[in-house]
């Protein structure tokens, strides 16, 4: 027999099956000492006390040094407030500031400190670290007045009554049904007639005495020393806004008694005295800022108004509106 078949003395024969019993095993083992070497190591009791007790000092060194003298509001600029009420409105402001921090500022106070001012609509408030606080006032604008128990009160374009604010003489007035109890107009006629005011030149709002709304034209605005606008519904304001100024600035236009812009791209006006001259002087000395008139049909043009290519196309060149006897 060969002796490389025989078996080696004193060593039994091993069987395929243990044979890879025993790596399966080995394996096995290997891999769960690598996944011991892997797993995370919890962090000792220790680092986790001092991790948590840095955070808490940080947490109390920043609210200490938030509230503290060190960043107290001291210069405060207020901006953005003019009229009667703009030293009140300011002292109001400026000792409301003065008890925060650059760091902690509490809007809700400084606008509780302003909220007996109808005229201011809201504030904005900025930082200068680490003493200068700057707010800025967004004011009410009034575009016309209402009376309201024998006192014209100014009112703004969206309704709001500023009834703690004189009414200048100037301020077209608005008519109303009723009283109002609380702090805005809700009448829809009168938020129309608003609307209107809000959207006009200012050259020509100032120029505006009445507001009416009538069954037959609509929204009438009498212009002092000059025609009625008739504006019929309160839809494309800024577009009857330019056709009024670009018909007021032409001179034949002149001595109207009214201009009907209801379909601003087809303005008409009437009332003109028999025998006026073929040349006068217009209404208006000259088209508002933001309005412009085409030199090639004497349209007006406005940037923010909507346009009606259908209608703008049947306007006869040259012409800006048609004469209604």
């Amino acid at each position: 027999m060969n002796e490389s078949s025989t078996p080696t003395a004193g060593r039994p024969p091993l069987r395929l099956g243990r044979l890879l019993r025993r790596r399966a095993r080995a394996g096995a083992g290997a891999s769960a000492a690598r996944a011991g070497r892997l797993r995370p190591r919890r962090p000792r009791a220790r680092t986790v006390v001092l991790v948590a007790l840095l955070a808490t000092l940080l947490g109390v060194g920043w609210f200490w040094l938030r509230d503290s003298s060190l960043v107290a509001v001291r210069d405060v600029t207020v901006t953005g407030i003019v009229g009667a009420q703009s030293a009140q409105v300011t002292d109001a402001l400026d000792e409301a500031a003065r008890s925060m921090t650059t760091l902690h500022v509490r809007e809700e106070a400084l606008r509780s400190a302003v909220e007996p001012f109808s005229i201011v609509k809201d504030i904005e408030v900025s930082t200068d670290f680490p003493r200068g606080m700057r707010i800025h006032v967004v004011s009410n604008v009034a575009v016309g007045a209402v009376e309201l128990g024998g006192r014209a009160t100014p009112v703004t374009a969206d309704g709001t009554l500023l009834r703690d604010v004189s009414a200048s003489a100037s301020l077209p007035r608005v008519p109303l049904h009723g009283t109002p109890t609380g702090s805005r107009v809700k009448e829809g006629e009168a938020l129309r007639a608003l609307a209107a005011l809000a959207t006009a030149p200012p050259a020509l709002r100032s120029r505006i005495e009445r507001v009416a709304v009538t069954r037959a034209h609509g929204l009438e605005l009498q212009l002092a020393n000059g025609p009625a606008l008739w504006f019929g519904d309160g839809a494309r304001l800024a577009a009857k806004w330019g056709a009024a100024a670009a018909v007021l600035a032409d001179p034949e236009a002149a001595g109207a008694s009214y201009v009907d812009v209801s379909a601003p791209s087809r303005p008409a006006v009437g009332g003109l005295p028999e025998g006026a001259p073929e040349e006068s002087e217009s209404d208006l000395p000259e088209v508002p800022e933001g309005i412009y008139v085409d030199p090639a049909t004497g349209a007006a043009i406005n940037p923010e108004a909507e346009t009606d290519p259908a209608a703008s196309a049947a306007q006869s060149p040259g012409t800006t509106a048609e004469t209604v006897p």
